[in-house]
């Protein structure tokens, strides 16, 4: 099977007419995919070689950005499910 690319994922740059509105659908889908990759356990201290309070602290970083990035590269679809909710309701 071969890879999807994001450009697949997302919809057609002519199927986008508010720029704006699709970019607020996907930072909602990177904060939904933080919440579940925190709920996952995804980036909680190690028990040992643990990186002590500086990993503590800048944890919650790195967790928003892998769901952005995660977003950024097709996501699960959510953002297209709400970018096209919230253009009907506009």
């Amino acid at each position: 099977m071969l890879p999807v690319s994001s450009i697949e994922m997302q919809p057609s740059q002519t199927a986008i007419k508010d720029p704006k509105l699709f970019e607020v659908a996907k930072k909602l889908e990177a904060s939904f995919l933080t919440e579940m990759l925190k709920s996952a356990g995804f980036g909680e201290a190690r028990e040992s070689y643990g990186g002590g309070q500086g990993e503590d602290k800048f944890t919650s970083f790195l967790v928003r950005e892998q769901a952005s990035a995660m977003t950024e590269a097709g996501g699960i679809g959510l953002a297209e499910s709400l970018y096209k909710s919230l253009k009907e309701r506009s």
